[in-house]
């Protein structure tokens, strides 16, 4: 994607200021991150992909409700990372979340390990013909398995984004942080098909013990390969917690909104590091009192106070900077959505489908995924490689991360149709074949690939819009907030899997869309719900990235 091989250090950050450590970081770290990130990325998916499956077979657990776990334990996976993030800019650094939140992740890969390897910590399967109805799991059994669950979703989410914060801060410019965006996503979604493929493979037809212990085994590995790198990184420092000071813009800009405010640069708190006073920006103009100085703000000895009465330019501008992501932040957590819908469905609607490929061979369907991240790794290679050198050609500047979030908006929302309307065959199969009202467990005689392209669409689109989003908020972010910046798309995708449940229940609450048995249902009509959502949700987005500056 790049040449990697001019491993200069710099002087000189560019774009953030000097950094005392240039003579640490940049290329020469990539090797380090990037095993660090494959390594735990196959852990997350070894264990997520093939999660509803394990709930379902293993421990006797309705469909619908699995699927609703399978999206409340990759929102804490997704939320958590805010948190991690709050830790390391505040206290911790990056670094230390990252070893601590790995082995919070082995501890809870060893404790699943045992659910699937001790009888006595699963319920006994289902009869087969049985008129009985399956025994659900004791409380020991749901302690183990969700006390399991609930280690690894905050282990993950400590190391998520951490790592793609500390990775990105090893380079100086743009550009560069740019590509290690694109080889960052590359390598977590190749992980992705690899452990969707290996481990679930292992997991659906050998041992759930032994699949969830390859997953322990690459999580310790990605720590090992993290910690060979050390002397290599130039470490981020905490500084104390940012958001102190962005509250304390909203006090002070409170206490002095009776002020009447100067024109003079000289009259507001520029900091200790400013060079050429500057007065505040005009928009949200009532927060600049928060740096405007009064003879209150003067201390006994003469100097001014910072204080929850007095903040600096540079904090009244960060706080301002945030104020304008937020519209552009929602229109992203509404398109996480979808996402999640797909993503928590269609393991549902394979287990309902024929799954052959050939005679003998049966694809898990925890696989399918792998078809979302086989096409989005194809994606980011082709547009680091292609499009983005003859968009460059064509119009003379580069495709910035808000087109390439835009393009993956509008791929999101075909992928949906396209879904729905595979979904509405589906289940006309079913009607031909009288499969409706028969058991749960009934195959619709028609091929899990018809699911493919509408797979594939989605990961296209997220191809573009995943870098762009990860890449947008890290370059807009104020310097002191880089470790939250990548971690709030987490955030964006973490409630869109909590939204992704209760959409679930309002329309098994208000429609008989949703029953245990799909084929009884109109899964269809969810997918154009959710496609119309999309589509409204796209024409909001061009509306922020028109006012947005």
């Amino acid at each position: 994607m790049e040449d990697f091989s001019n491993n200069k250090s710099i002087e000189d950050s560019g774009d953030f200021g000097p950094i005392p450590t240039a003579k640490k970081g940049g290329w020469i770290t990539l090797p380090f991150i990037l095993a660090t990130v494959a390594g735990l990325s196959m852990a997350y998916g070894g264990l997520v992909s093939n999660l509803e499956v394990y709930l379902i077979q293993e421990f006797n657990i309705e469909r619908i409700s699995a699927a609703k776990i399978y999206n409340a334990t990759n929102a804490i996976i997704s939320i958590l990372p805010v948190a991690a993030a709050i830790l390391a800019d505040s206290f911790l650094g990056c670094y230390s979340v990252i070893w601590i939140s790995s082995l919070i992740t082995s501890l809870g890969l060893l404790l699943l390990i045992l659910t699937a390897a001790l009888s006595k910590l699963r319920p006994p399967p289902c009869e087969s013909g049985s008129s009985d109805p399956c025994k659900t799991p004791t409380l020991i059994q749901h302690t183990a398995l969700y006390l399991g669950l609930g280690l690894v979703s905050v282990g993950l989410a400590g190391t998520r984004f951490t790592v793609g914060s500390i990775g990105a801060y090893q380079f100086d410019k743009s550009k560069q942080q740019g590509v290690f965006f694109n080889w960052f996503t590359f390598v977590i979604y190749i992980s992705y098909v690899m452990s969707s493929t290996a481990i679930v493979y292992v997991e659906s037809y050998v041992s759930w013990a032994w699949g969830f212990g390859i997953c322990f085994a690459t999580n310790t590995l990605a720590l090992m390969l993290f910690l060979a790198g050390t002397s290599f990184y130039r470490q981020m420092k905490p500084h104390g917690s940012p958001f102190a000071s962005l509250a304390r813009v909203v006090v002070a800009a409170v206490r002095k909104s009776g002020v009447t405010h100067s024109h003079n640069p000289d009259d507001y708190c520029q900091g200790h590091d400013y060079g050429t006073p500057a007065l505040p920006t005009k928009f949200l103009w009532c927060l600049n009192g928060a740096a405007f100085r009064t003879e209150w703000d003067i201390g006994q000895q003469g100097k001014m106070t910072k204080s929850w009465k007095l903040c600096t330019v540079t904090e009244v501008e960060d706080f301002k900077c945030l104020i304008k992501l937020v519209p552009l932040w929602i229109s992203s957590l509404i398109v996480s959505t979808p996402l999640v819908i797909q993503l928590s469905m269609v393991n549902l609607q394979a287990l309902s489908m024929d799954r052959h490929l050939g005679q003998k061979l049966e694809i898990p369907a925890g696989t399918m995924p792998i078809f979302i991240f086989m096409s989005t790794c194809i994606t980011i290679f082709f547009v680091d490689r292609l499009l983005l050198k003859m968009w460059n050609k064509i119009t003379c500047k580069p495709i910035s991360p808000l087109q390439r979030v835009g393009i993956g908006h509008v791929l999101n929302v075909v992928s949906m149709a396209v879904l729905a309307l595979v979904e509405a065959k589906r289940l006309k199969m079913a009607r031909l074949h009288n499969l409706q009202g028969q058991d749960i467990n009934a195959v619709v005689p028609m091929s899990i690939f018809w699911l493919v392209p509408s797979l594939a669409l989605a990961g296209i689109g997220e191809g573009f819009h995943f870098p762009g989003q990860i890449s947008f908020y890290y370059k807009e972010f104020p310097k002191h907030l880089k470790s939250t910046s990548t971690a709030v798309f987490s955030l964006c995708i973490g409630i869109g899997f909590y939204m992704g449940n209760g959409l679930i229940d309002i329309v098994r609450g208000s429609t008989d869309w949703l029953p245990e048995n799909l084929n009884n249902g109109r899964l269809d009509n969810v997918y154009w719900l959710v496609t119309a959502l999309g589509g409204i949700n796209f024409c909001y987005f061009l509306l922020c990235t028109s006012l947005y500056k």
